[in-house]
């Protein structure tokens, strides 16, 4: 049987650029990470400053949903213009700087206007780093792309708990501003390194006669969707968690709000560790390997989550999901770098993140139409879905010669 999706070769020791790239790269991301979360734990706190109602400021955080969305496309033609170093840092800059922001408002359609510049940072960053990160795992030949999510969940881990703790007894203004001066500081030096660091030579498609990257093909821009599509199934469930397991924890099955607090918890922890393991993962199994199991495993935790009668099994299966889709979006983001280069990270982030988006207010109307319970099991059929479509594409791109196993 041939080793299509093994990852069986003779690992070479990185040079000292590259370790020092890889570094900088894993800063970026808990960066991000830690930025978002300090945002999202003082929405409370900025909602009574600005005195908007619930639906004035649902609307003003789809602010951060537009910016992000509108420049993730674009993000993907600057980094195949300026590439995608300047740009990761020149993003880190205005995310750090817009964070500061919100606390200068006070109303919604003020706050609104501010998180449009944040979301732009936002989704200009993700399609930045990831796009430097997909060179560099073409360069290492190691399928290190976990590594760097993982950064990313751990320093919103550290964002959120920095902020609840500090929430009770320090301003906005000044915890928010304080955050953008860390994120001015780990962009100083991480950015250093980024910039004097050359970009690997990229994996990338065919290049016309005058020397610039071809125009990738329709089979090729079929592929960046699907694994687009992949990327948006499991967004879909992270988004879908987020904002509804806590409230059926103690709505359907009485748990207590400490309680019913811990299943985000249980999620995001699992898909921390998952993560961090999903290098070893995928070197040992294969990407397609990994995203079939790890689709599976999503399904089946999910449906426990939704379905069990008691509080235990659903954190168990809250659990169970995030180890399941904890390297599906990392694993279809570089995929879809490598067959497409900036455009394809920018294809698969934007979708993705669509799917995160459509995740919340898709399972409130499913909820109103059955019950919540019956709405998260959408959250499994996705990741059935992801699993089904990882398997269908399991010879896609074996002819790319990227340098590492296809899907």
């Amino acid at each position: 049987m041939p080793l299509i999706n093994k990852t069986r070769r003779q690992h070479v020791a990185p040079g000292p650029a590259l370790v020092r790239l890889r570094v900088a790269l894993t800063a970026f991301f808990a960066l991000d990470g830690f930025l978002f979360a300090g945002w999202v734990v003082r929405i409370p706190a900025i909602k009574q400053q600005t005195g908007a109602s619930a639906s004035d400021l649902g609307l003003a955080l789809l602010g951060v949903s537009a910016g992000a969305v509108v420049t993730m496309t674009l993000t993907g033609r600057l980094c195949r213009r300026y590439g995608s170093h300047p740009v990761t840092v020149a993003c880190a800059v205005l995310l750090s700087l817009s964070i500061a922001l919100p606390p200068l408002t006070h109303s919604a359609l003020a706050l609104g206007t501010v998180l449009l510049l944040f979301g732009a940072a936002y989704g200009g960053i993700s399609v930045a780093f990831n796009s430097a990160a997909v060179d560099l795992v073409a360069a290492l030949r190691r399928p290190v792309m976990p590594s760097f999510h993982a950064a990313f969940s751990l320093g919103g881990m550290v964002g959120a708990g920095l902020g609840a703790l500090v929430a009770g007894s320090v301003s906005p203004t000044v915890h928010l501003w304080g955050l953008a001066l860390v994120g001015l500081a780990v962009t100083a030096v991480a950015g250093r390194t980024l910039l004097r660091c050359d970009p690997p030579a990229p994996a990338r498609p065919a290049r016309t006669a005058s020397g610039s990257p071809a125009r990738p093909d329709g089979r090729t821009r079929a592929l960046v969707v699907v694994f687009g599509l992949i990327a948006l199934c499991t967004a879909y469930g992270e988004g879908a968690l987020a904002d509804w397991g806590a409230l059926h924890l103690e709505e359907d099955l009485g748990a207590s709000p400490g309680t019913a607090a811990l299943g985000y918890s249980c999620f995001a922890l699992a898909m921390t560790a998952g993560r961090l393991s999903g290098t070893t993962l995928l070197e040992r199994l294969g990407r397609t390997p990994t995203l079939v199991v790890g689709g599976a495993t999503a399904a089946v935790g999910m449906l426990l989550g939704a379905l069990a009668p008691s509080v235990g099994p659903t954190l168990l299966g809250y659990a169970v999901t995030g180890l399941g889709l904890a390297n599906l979006f990392p694993v279809a983001v570089e995929r879809a770098g490598a067959l497409a280069g900036p455009g394809g990270v920018a294809t698969a982030s934007t979708l993705g993140y669509g799917g995160m988006l459509l995740g919340p207010p898709a399972i409130g109307f499913m909820a109103d139409w059955f019950s919540l319970p019956a709405a998260l099991t959408s959250v499994a059929a996705l990741a059935a879905v992801a699993t089904v479509i990882a398997f269908a594409t399991r010879r896609a791109g074996t002819d790319r010669g990227d340098g590492i196993e296809a899907v």
